[in-house]
């Protein structure tokens, strides 16, 4: 009798000729390269410094092709939007010391956004290790302490023989759900030592399903099937796990209306008749959801944002589906069903009752037409005709990455993405510097298709050397900076606090000039010619810069 467990893979006739003679000049560094082809990786990212030069130099006998960018949190930003569009992990090369401290705030970003990163970074030599001073260049007492507490998981290698499996593992937790950035370092010395062992030719890093506890969905639908007023939240876990065409589903099914998280922009159509569209820091759209009387939340904790600044206390039954344990009930007390949002959904799908509700296309209509009316008194016409030239100008299936910027605030709420896995920000962590080089790693995932950015200009100055990666690689990128002259959503928060604003205003250079110093072509426009100088850009080969000098305000706040 055969069992699963005794079946062993034979290998090719090639794979026992790459084993028995490996070809001369092979270092450390090319296991790394060759397990990641063996992976399935086609592109790397990252930054070449003194420790890491072992894998560099391995790329360049390997069949993955690199895009470099000029500072290493670029890179990682550039990886964390590779792996959001493709659902792959992105590989990220780094060195020891200052080039790996310099990509936290990266990976910070991709830890909350869910996306796979595969950070491989050079260490000291294996003398080195274990937090003795042996005063080598980039040395920290112990460089992965700095990782722990924003990655999925660490992985230290210490002999070449351990680099295959670290890294299949670390593939394997960055893609199991939730998605995220994982770390494996790896001594110089090991990656630049000759290699005795094989070529590496099959690797398997399959990661394993988060299913559903099917007493748990059981209790669910009976809860949904039953409801009078049932409301879904559709957050980033439905994005990450390609559930969206299952929950447009499960929502005309229970005529169930659904509003959809600023990290799950696309997750639900927006003109669809039961879509509440993205209003969640909207005193109205809170109403509604602590009114509901079973409230069913797919991939989010309802956090800060998600809940309207903490204001939002559910009366009815809550319903969470998270894939990270950590979220689940984190918030508000919920028949918490840990899961992959799109197995969850589907096991509902399978169970829920048909549910005709009749007038909750109405409520839906009621609810949008009072933040309309809401919006209409506050003068914002400016705000809303900028944020629809956009729109206009942006091709239906051409991403977007949007910076921390007044823009994007607003389109966080009221941007219509177009389709899932098309609209990405920074808004997890929060931090500045993402939407360029983000778009940077959309194009190289995708290069028939423009891609826009958007910044203001003091996040602009973040990023602003990778108009050299732009140029570098000819990438389809248009770049639109809002340049207000200064951290424009801090001038705003500050003065509003505090009556005047401190520390906010900047000197800036001409952004277009300055990017044509690039050989970038720019092109200054106005809230009036923005949507045809806009489409223009995107039109054209190669990357472009956009600016547009306008003072733009937020709506008002409904937390307060």
């Amino acid at each position: 009798m055969t069992h699963d467990h005794d079946l062993v893979l034979r290998p090719t006739a090639a794979q026992t000729e790459a084993a028995l003679n490996p070809p001369a000049g092979r270092i450390g560094g090319d296991l790394v390269v060759e397990t990641l082809s063996g992976l399935g990786a086609t592109t790397v990212f990252g930054l070449p410094g003194q420790h890491a030069l072992g894998m560099f130099d391995a790329l360049r006998r390997s069949g993955l092709r690199y895009v470099g960018l000029r500072v290493e949190n670029n890179a990682g930003f550039a990886a964390d939007a590779y792996g959001r569009v493709t659902g792959e992990a992105a590989p990220l090369l780094l060195s020891t010391g200052p080039g790996a401290l310099t990509s936290l705030a990266a990976l910070q970003e991709a830890a909350a956004a869910s996306a796979p990163v595969l950070a491989i970074c050079s260490q000291v030599p294996r003398a080195g290790l274990g937090g003795g001073r042996h005063g080598y260049l980039h040395e920290l007492p112990d460089q992965a302490a700095s990782f722990r507490g924003v990655v999925k998981s660490v992985h230290t290698v210490r002999s070449q023989s351990q680099i295959p499996s670290a890294i299949a593992e670390a593939w394997r937790s960055a893609l199991s759900a939730p998605h995220g950035p994982v770390w494996v370092e790896i001594p110089q010395d090991v990656l630049l030592a000759p290699a005795a062992l094989p070529v590496v030719t099959g690797v398997d890093a399959t990661p394993e399903e988060l299913a559903p506890r099917p007493e748990l969905t059981a209790v669910a639908a009976d809860l949904l099937s039953r409801a009078e007023r049932p409301v879904i939240v559709a957050g980033g876990g439905v994005v990450r796990s390609d559930a969206a065409g299952k929950l447009r589903r499960l929502a005309e099914r229970l005529s169930a209306p659904v509003v959809t998280t600023y990290g799950g922009k696309g997750a639900f159509p927006w003109n669809h008749p039961l879509s509440l569209q993205s209003w969640m820091e909207d005193r109205h759209t809170t109403d509604l959801l602590e009114d509901a009387d079973v409230l069913l939340v797919v991939g989010s904790g309802l956090g800060e944002l998600s809940s309207n600044y903490h204001t939002f206390a559910p009366r009815g039954r809550v319903i969470q589906i998270e894939a990270d344990l950590g979220k689940l009930e984190s918030n508000h007390p919920a028949l918490g069903i840990h899961a992959d949002a799109r197995l969850a959904v589907q096991a509902l799908l399978e169970t829920v009752d048909d549910r005709d509700d009749p007038q909750a296309p109405e409520r839906v209509r009621e609810l949008l037409a009072k933040v309309g009316e809401r919006l209409s008194g506050q003068q914002l016409g400016l705000e809303q005709q900028v944020l629809a030239s956009v729109r206009r100008a942006l091709p239906k299936k051409a991403a977007s990455f949007w910076d921390m910027t007044i823009l994007a605030y607003w389109a966080w709420a009221a941007f219509d993405a177009g389709a899932p896995n098309l609209m990405h920000s920074a808004q997890g962590a929060g931090g500045l510097g993402y939407a360029f080089p983000a778009a940077l790693g959309a194009a190289a995932a995708d290069p028939t298709r423009p891609v826009l950015a958007v910044s203001g200009d003091g996040g602009a100055l973040y990023s602003i050397a990778e108009l050299a990666t732009a140029r570098q690689y000819g990438y389809d990128v248009t770049w639109l900076i809002v340049d207000d002259g200064g951290y424009g959503i801090l001038r705003e928060y500050m003065t509003d606090a505090f009556g005047e604003a401190t520390g906010t205003e900047l000197a800036r250079p001409d952004f277009v000039a300055l990017a044509e110093s690039f050989g970038v072509p720019g092109v200054r426009t106005t809230p009036e010619t923005l949507a045809e100088d806009l489409a223009k850009s995107l039109a054209e080969p190669g990357p472009s810069v956009v600016v547009l000098p306008a003072l733009l305000r937020m709506f008002a706040p409904t937390h307060l």
